[in-house]
């Protein structure tokens, strides 16, 4: 059964100079259903507020803005969307992405058959060729599943049934910087809920337009880790096997920049990226004082 509303979240913070694509894409879906868009504006200082109080797009989306600055974070941002929205059924998107134009269709049609539903991302749409090297994604046909636990549904293109969410109480807000996606995803699952995929349901994906920038943001994705080990080792979430580590260190160490180009098939600026993970692993460790690298 087609959901009578759907709404759409997006989480947004400064966001007034890339959003506009992203309106324009659901603008231009071809979901023949009806939805909203609503907006968290989780405290922008750009002139967000004032750039979408009479924006043109108002009428085709039943848009709205609502106030989520209460708490800095994106599942705070998400949680307030959610609580402000008005659909059976919660599309979550980003600000700075660009929604394919059958992204609506198709994750509402797989969400027919599961509580809550993922899709893919490709990153060649808005980023360079250079920039889009640097990081690696799983095929459209393949479920995000690198974990060594459960699968997950990326954060910038997930879908969920109203009464699914509010019974597992929304989006974790102790995660700020990274993981949240993953949290609410395994809750869902350990909480008997079903999780599915559909590779039909695409998101364009902005990926960070400077190496610095991508290995910040690969620092905080790293840190999250041994939190999300603390939060989820009691229901079975294993921790890195040592010879699984001394092998990734081991190719990270071997595939290192100073290596000749004809020797490593890995980009530079990729090996940049994974060595940040690595390392906010570390920092995370540190700062969570439980050994997840």
């Amino acid at each position: 059964m087609s959901p009578r509303l759907v709404s759409v979240i997006i989480p947004a913070y400064n966001a007034i100079d890339l959003i506009d694509e992203q309106l324009q894409a659901l603008a231009d879906q071809d979901y023949s259903g009806d939805f909203e868009v609503i907006v968290s504006d989780n405290g922008s200082t750009d002139g967000l507020a004032d750039h979408l109080r009479d924006h043109r797009l108002t009428e085709r989306l039943r848009l709205r803005r609502v106030d989520s600055s209460g708490v800095q974070g994106r599942s705070h941002a998400c949680n307030v969307g959610a609580a402000q929205s008005e659909g059976a059924f919660l599309a979550i998107c980003d600000a700075d992405d660009r929604a394919h134009p059958g992204w609506l269709t198709a994750l509402t049609a797989a969400a027919q058959q599961f509580d809550a539903v993922g899709g893919p991302v490709e990153t060649a749409t808005l980023n360079t060729p250079l920039v889009a090297s640097w990081r690696s994604f799983p095929q459209a046909e393949e479920r995000f599943d690198d974990s060594n636990f459960l699968p997950y549904a990326i954060g910038c293109n997930f879908g969920i049934w109203r009464e699914a969410f509010e019974k597992i109480g929304g989006y974790d807000e102790s995660f700020t910087a990274g993981g949240e996606d993953l949290v609410i995803s395994w809750r869902l699952q350990l909480a008997g809920f079903t999780l599915g995929h559909t590779p039909d349901a695409v998101m364009a994906y902005r990926l960070r337009p400077t190496l610095r920038a991508t290995c910040k943001q690969m620092r905080s994705y790293g840190a999250a880790g041994p939190m999300l080990y603390q939060a989820f080792r009691d229901h079975g979430m294993p921790t890195t096997k040592k010879r699984n580590l001394a092998l990734i260190f081991l190719s990270l160490l071997l595939l290192n920049p100073l290596t000749p180009r004809r020797l490593t098939p890995v980009p530079r600026g990729m090996w940049f990226a994974q060595t940040s993970f690595r390392l906010g692993r570390i920092r995370g460790s540190i700062r969570h004082r439980t050994f997840f690298l």
